[in-house]
């Protein structure tokens, strides 16, 4: 599922922004370092145009207040948003603003 989300979100987003055409968007397991008590959930390449999701901290290290599949999709939805946002200079919510709308 995972992996899933995150094609569905960048797909969606490359069709808001083209100028995500070229980037990649790779999912792995865990950053290959770990520098101070924090554990990176992406890295944002940007001379590379990568995207790197890291799942385990991601899926592990994430506190759902409900945790059912919806709520796991949001969160990597957003994580994938953020990384994004991190990547464009932008608000990652002022990306796909009717996506999270609610009527």
């Amino acid at each position: 599922m995972f992996e899933t989300a995150v094609a569905d979100t960048a797909e969606y987003l490359r069709g808001q922004w083209p100028e995500l055409e070229a980037v990649s968007f790779e999912v792995a397991g865990l950053p290959r370092t770990v520098s101070g008590p924090a554990v990176d959930r992406w890295t944002v390449l940007p001379r590379e145009n990568r995207i790197i999701l890291y799942r385990l901290p991601i899926e592990r290290m994430s506190k759902l207040h409900i945790n059912d599949e919806a709520h796991q999709r949001m969160l990597i939805e957003g994580c994938v948003l953020r990384a994004v946002g991190e990547l464009l200079g932008r608000d990652p919510w002022d990306l796909a603003p009717d996506r999270y709308r609610h009527p």
